[in-house]
């Protein structure tokens, strides 16, 4: 992996952070592969229990580097356009949807601007906490493009289609309240990083068992009919229930301490 991202792992909290403050964190081909991969990686990792998705610099990310419009093969490349081995999103996509496809929640934190990939990218996230003064817009037609980093898996329940296909169609730039009130965001905060740290941490201390099953669940809802989500539902409760990690759920809660849950 590039220096293109930051990882870092403490207390079962991981912190992804783009890292091309110079170029707004925009995304060129290296960029897309070091997100997917880091995705991947993170999400093999058994004692990690929440991850961060941030931007240094100036903005979270500023979507497309242009220098990919200098090579248009990359872009047309049938084999980037397939989806990849194990995913079912392409290369492209994965930089957005791989974060749906990590096992435990992923918290992005928005600061400056989130344009196009960026906030595909984000939209892949679990939650999204903005900063006051930050900026989304899902800019592709600009570039004659279609918004294509998964958008209609991940904000398919987040933002009504009519609102959706508006965005879409004009490329407008929409503030974070309105952003808020549309459902691209979560929440707005005057530090949105130090609040995905906070809502992280506080995830890492629950169980992980129960933490990975309700995002399982979440994630599989969308396609089920209402009686094999309730089948889901029921098996994920039975692989839980009574095993260590529950088990210590209510022990602590019993004694009033902190649980000491187990990877």
């Amino acid at each position: 992996m590039s220096e293109r991202l930051q990882i870092s792992i403490e207390s079962h909290v991981a912190e992804v952070r783009l890292n091309r403050p110079e170029k707004h964190n925009a995304l060129d081909m290296q960029m897309f592969d070091d997100l997917a991969a880091a995705a991947a990686r993170l999400g093999g990792e058994p004692s990690v229990r929440a991850v961060v998705l941030a931007g240094t610099g100036e903005n979270f990310c500023a979507g497309i580097d242009l220098s990919i419009f200098s090579d248009p093969a990359d872009a047309v490349d049938p084999a980037s356009m397939a989806p990849q081995k194990g995913s079912l999103a392409n290369r492209f996509q994965r930089a957005a949807f791989a974060w749906r496809e990590v096992p435990v929640p992923v918290i992005c934190a928005i600061h400056g601007v989130a344009f196009g990939g960026g906030a595909q990218i984000a939209l892949g996230a679990d939650l999204r906490y903005a900063a006051r003064d930050a900026k989304m817009s899902i800019m592709e037609i600009r570039w004659g493009l279609i918004p294509d980093l998964a958008i209609s898996v991940t904000a398919s329940n987040l933002v009504r289609e009519d609102i959706l296909r508006e965005l879409a169609y004009t490329g407008r730039v929409v503030g974070a309240s309105e952003a808020m009130a549309l459902g691209l965001v979560t929440a707005v905060h005057d530090d949105p990083l130090q609040a995905a740290r906070d809502t992280a941490r506080l995830i890492a201390g629950r169980s992980p068992d129960a933490i990975r099953a309700m995002k399982t669940l979440f994630n599989e809802r969308r396609d089920l009919d209402a009686g094999r989500s309730l089948s889901l539902e029921a098996k994920l409760q039975s692989g839980i229930i009574g095993q260590a990690n529950q088990l210590e759920a209510v022990r602590a809660n019993i004694d009033g301490r902190e649980p000491e849950f187990g990877d």
